[in-house]
Formats: structure tokens, sequence, C-alpha cells
């Protein structure tokens, strides 16, 4: 009985080795090629279903985004009240605030940047007639006056007109575009803050019972970070862009709301944006005259030291440290892919995966003696 066992054991095949079962799939290229062909197709269905959605996904990413940032704040409320209560203040004044800056600052913007395209020449024919030119050497002179005819070539150039022209037209649908979109993002934005521990919770179940309590730890810390970081730079870009109006209205500068606006934007960029709208609103204060773009100069340079040494370090003081350079770095990768609102979360992001870095993989890396 054992011996027949043993014969029927032995006698039986062997299961194939992966080598044998590649060997044998060479074989037949037929099957190997329609099946690749198949993967290649659905690799390409996929991106384009991807592609297709990419506008939504964005508006998901940011309406998310802006949750965890206001998160903070309903965790304060809460203490006090009901998260529903908490979550219909906190949104109700993110609403609030989306309303007020459609009604009352997107026009004057709009009309502000027809001004500005309509003074550039007019500015620009003014110059030669200015005190601060006429009080240059020749040398000089000669220097403004190629700048100015290549300047006024450019704007003279019916492609520029008609791409200006383009331009305003696409910005009005983009301005339709635009409002329409924030009520997709408002929405979202309150259906995720509204349900933010509920899916927090579904993400603690999908991981083992031994290690929820360490998860859910760690992902409050993220969560919290971000957040913090996302509301400090909202913070600093507001104070920042409050100033600059403030600024334009007293030193008689023109253009103070589109100003603002591009300050609030361009500052988003951490480190680098105050520095960069520095040289941009110096730019633009020359049209003023050189003295006024210098007093501006003056101004703008002092804030950015208070913003850098006093208002920063208070109001991102639970951000996570991020070296300069990974800061740069992430600035320019998520700018590159996602345009301003990449610039906008490559510093949470950034953030986020410095933190697995130092509290997941550096302590497993230091347990391998």
């Amino acid at each position: 009985m054992d011996i027949d066992a043993t014969s029927e054991t032995v006698g039986s095949p062997a299961k194939p080795s992966r080598t044998t079962r590649l060997l044998t799939a060479i074989d037949h290229p037929l099957a190997v090629g329609f099946i690749g062909a198949l993967g290649v197709i659905g690799a390409v269905v996929f991106g384009t279903a991807v592609g297709s959605i990419s506008t939504i996904l964005v508006y998901i990413v940011l309406a998310m985004f802006v949750a965890v940032a206001l998160d903070p704040l309903v965790a304060r409320l809460e203490k006090r009240m009901k998260r529903g209560g908490a979550v219909g203040i906190v949104f109700g004044g993110f609403a609030l605030a989306v309303a007020v800056f459609a009604v009352f600052v997107v026009p004057p913007v709009i009309g502000q940047v027809i001004e500005l395209v309509k003074a550039i020449p007019e500015e620009l024919a003014g110059i030669q007639q200015s005190d601060w030119y006429l009080g240059l050497d020749d040398h000089a002179r000669a220097g403004v006056d190629s700048g100015l005819l290549e300047i006024g070539a450019f704007f003279g150039d019916p492609d520029t007109l008609v791409a200006i022209g383009g331009g305003v037209l696409a910005a009005g649908v983009g301005l339709v575009s635009f409002a329409s979109a924030a009520l997709v993002v408002v929405a979202l934005t309150l259906y995720f803050l509204a349900s933010l521990p509920a899916i927090k919770n579904a993400f603690y179940s999908l991981v083992p019972a031994h290690s929820r309590a360490r998860v859910a730890g760690f992902t409050e810390r993220i969560t919290g970070s971000v957040g913090a970081s996302l509301m400090g730079s909202f913070t600093l870009s507001a104070m920042n862009a409050a100033f600059v109006f403030v600024a334009h209205l007293v030193i008689g500068l023109p253009f103070p709301a589109l100003m603002a606006v591009i300050a609030f934007v361009i500052t988003l960029i951490p480190l680098f944006g105050s520095v960069i709208f520095l040289v941009l609103g110096t730019c633009v204060a020359l049209f003023a005259g050189p003295t006024q773009a210098l007093i501006f100069a003056i101004v703008y340079l002092i804030y950015i030291q208070v913003e850098s040494y006093v208002l920063s370090p208070r109001i991102m003081n639970r951000a996570i440290s991020i070296p300069a350079a990974l800061v740069l770095i992430g600035a320019m990768v998520g700018g590159a892919l996602m345009g301003v609102l990449g610039v906008l979360v490559a510093l949470p992001v950034t953030a986020s995966v410095l933190l697995i870095i130092r509290e997941v993989v550096v302590p497993k890396q230091d347990r391998k003696v």
C-alpha cells in the first residue's frame, strides 16, 4: 500500500517552473502579442478616461485640500459646540469670503486689467518727456530709446493686438468657467468638511487592527500639518495682498486691486513668492514714476522682513519645517504639473512625504543593524 502511494507520488508530473512556462509562452508568439496588445489598449483607454475627467479630479483635490485646511478651525469650535454647528459656522465664513471676492474684487480687477493694457502705450509715449528721462546722459537715453522702440514694436504688432483681444475674450469665458468651478468646489468642500471624520474612520478600517492606533495618530499629524500649512499660506498671502493694496493707495500707485490679487497669488509660492512680487511690483510702480517705485520697493522690502521673522514663525508654527531646497523643488514640480494649484499643494504634500520619511522610513532603517 505504501509502495504504491510512493510510486504514484514519484510518477506524478512535476509542476512546471517559471522558466518553463516562459519558454512555452514564447513558443506561442501570437498569443503573447495579442495579450500585449490588449494591455496597451487598456492603458490607452484608462489614460484617455483619466484625461477626460482631469478637471473633475482637480476640483476634488482642491476641495479636499480646502476642507483639510478648514478642519483645524472646526476642531477648535467643536470644543464648544457640536460638529454640525462648527462646520456651519466655518463653512459659512468660507462661502461668504468667496462671495465677497467674486462681487467686490473680481470686477475692479477686470477693469484695472483693461486700464493696464490701455495705459502701456500711453506711458511709453510719455517717458521721453518725463523729468527722470531728461536727466539721463546720452548713452543712457540711447539705451532707454532702444528698449522703448522694441516694446512699442511689440505692442504695435497686429499679431500682438489679436493675441491681447483673444486673451480678453478668453478671460471673459474663463470668468464664467471660474464661477461654475467655484460653485462645484464650494459644494464639494462642504461635503468633505462635514464627512471628514467618517472618511478618516473608513480609511482606518482598511488597516489591520494591531496598527490602527499608530496609523490613526500618524494620519492626524499629517492632516494637522497639511491644514496648518494651507491655512498659514492663505493667511500670509491675504495679509500680503492687504498690505500691497494699502501701500498702493497711500503711495498713489496705479492698479491697487489688480496688484493685490497678483500679490495674493504669487505669494502663495513659499519662500520666494514675496521676492518675485517685489521685482514685479516695483516694475509696475514705475508707471507712477521712479520715486514712487523706489518708495514701494523699500516699504515692501521692510514688510518682507517683518513677514519672514515675525508673522511667518507665529502663523506657521504647526507646520513641518522643510529645507529651502525641497520647498523650491516642490514648488517647481507642482507648478509644472498643475499650475497655481500645484504650487499651492506642493508645500503640504512635501511636508507629508517628509514626515513619512522621518517617522517611518528612517526608524525602519535604523533597526537594521
